[in-house]
C-alpha cells in the first residue's frame, strides 16, 4: 500500500496547521505576533487626568464671572466709599487733599447723630417686626381654600409690582394739608375739625412712614412664607391630628419649625432693605424737620450736601452697622443649625 500525503489543493483536517500559518518554530520572522489579549477584557482603560489639567478647578470657571460680578459691583464701591471718606472733597467734587480721621471726627461730633441711629434702630425694628408678624398672618389665611383665594393673591402682588418712591409719593399727596384725600374725608366725616399737617411733626410722621414702609414689604414677604407653608407635607398634619395634637400644638410644633428656613429668609431680607430704606422716608418728609424724622441713610444724603467726605463716612458706619446687625441675627437664630 502507498501513504497519502496532503496535497496543496486538499483539505486539512481538524486540529492541523492551516498552510502559511506562522505556527512553530519556523514562522518566517517579519509576521506580526497575534494578539493575547482576552476575549472577556474590556476597553482599554483612559489615563488618570493629571493634577494639571482644568478639570481640577472644578466649579471655578462657571462660577468666575459672578465672583467678577460681585468684585466690580460690591467690593469695589465699598472700596471707593471708604477711600473717600478720608479723603477732603469740595462739594463740586474735587479731592483737595488726604483727610485723615477728621470726617469721622466731624460725624461723631454731630448733635444729631445720636438720635438718628436710635430713630435708626428703632425704625428697623417695628417696620421687620410688623410685617413678618402681618406677614405671616397673610401667608396662613392664602394657605387655606376659599372663594376669590386667586384674586386675593393678584391683589397684594400690586404694592411689589409698583415701584417703591412712587407708593410713597402717592401717600404723600394724600396726606398732603391742603388737597389730602385724608383730610377731605376725615372733616366731612367729623373726625377733625380742620385740616391737618400729617407730615409736618414727627409724632405724626413716624406712623405714616412705618405704614407705608410695611405696606411695600409685605407682598415679598408673604410669597415668601406661602412658599415654606406649602412646602409642609400634608402626611405630618395627618399623623399630628391622629396623635391628638390640637390647632395650637401643631402650629407651635410643626408649622413653625418647618417654616424657620423660609422665616429667616424673610427676616434677613427685610433687615437690610428697612435699613438701608430711602425712598420711604425721602420721598414723604426728606428727613424733616431738621433730622427728626432722618435714618442713617437719609442722614447720610443730608450731609452730602455740604461735605461729600463725611457723607462717605456715614456710609462706612451705616455699612458696618448693617453688617453687625445681620450677622448678630444670623448668630442668635442659628441659622445654619439643624432642628431637634
Amino acid at each position: 500500500m502507498t501513504s497519502s500525503s496532503p496535497t496543496a489543493g486538499s483539505p486539512t483536517t481538524p486540529g492541523s496547521p492551516t498552510t502559511g500559518s506562522p505556527s512553530g518554530p519556523g514562522a518566517a520572522a517579519g509576521s506580526p505576533a497575534p494578539s493575547a489579549r482576552p476575549p472577556s477584557a474590556g476597553p482599554p482603560r483612559r489615563p488618570a487626568p493629571s493634577a494639571s489639567r482644568p478639570g481640577r478647578l472644578g466649579p471655578l470657571p462657571w462660577i468666575a464671572p459672578a465672583v467678577l460680578l460681585i468684585l466690580a459691583v460690591v467690593l469695589w464701591p465699598v472700596y471707593e466709599m471708604v477711600r473717600t471718606s478720608f479723603l477732603r472733597i469740595s462739594t463740586s467734587g474735587f479731592v483737595r487733599g488726604p483727610a485723615g480721621l477728621d470726617k469721622y471726627r466731624k460725624l461723631f461730633g454731630e448733635a444729631d447723630l445720636g438720635h438718628v441711629l436710635l430713630a435708626t434702630v428703632v425704625w428697623t425694628v417695628v417696620v421687620v417686626g410688623l410685617t413678618m408678624l402681618l406677614s405671616l398672618g397673610l401667608a396662613q389665611l392664602f394657605n387655606q381654600r376659599f372663594p376669590g383665594r386667586r384674586y386675593a393673591r393678584w391683589a397684594l402682588i400690586v404694592p411689589w409690582a409698583a415701584s417703591v418712591l412712587m407708593t410713597a409719593i402717592g401717600f404723600r399727596w394724600m396726606l398732603d394739608r391742603t388737597a389730602g384725600v385724608l383730610n377731605t374725608a376725615m372733616t366731612d366725616l367729623g373726625l377733625i375739625d380742620g385740616p391737618r399737617d400729617w407730615l409736618g411733626t414727627p409724632a405724626t410722621a413716624w406712623p405714616w412712614m412705618v405704614f407705608v414702609a410695611v405696606f411695600v414689604s409685605l407682598p415679598f414677604t408673604t410669597y415668601t412664607l406661602l412658599a415654606g407653608l406649602q412646602t409642609v407635607p400634608a402626611d405630618v398634619y395627618e399623623a399630628a391630628r391622629t396623635d391628638g395634637a390640637s390647632p395650637w400644638q401643631t402650629y407651635r410644633r410643626i408649622t413653625l419649625p418647618l417654616l424657620r428656613p423660609a422665616f429667616l429668609v424673610g427676616v434677613v431680607i427685610n433687615l437690610i432693605n428697612v435699613f438701608n430704606s430711602f425712598p420711604v422716608i425721602w420721598a414723604m418728609t426728606r428727613g424733616g424737620p431738621s433730622s427728626d424724622t432722618a435714618t442713617t441713610t437719609v442722614f447720610m444724603y443730608q450731609v452730602k450736601s455740604t461735605d461729600i467726605g463725611e457723607s462717605a463716612a456715614v456710609s462706612v458706619v451705616n455699612f458696618a452697622l448693617v453688617v453687625l446687625m445681620v450677622l448678630a441675627f444670623l448668630k442668635v437664630s442659628r441659622w445654619n443649625g439643624e432642628e431637634s
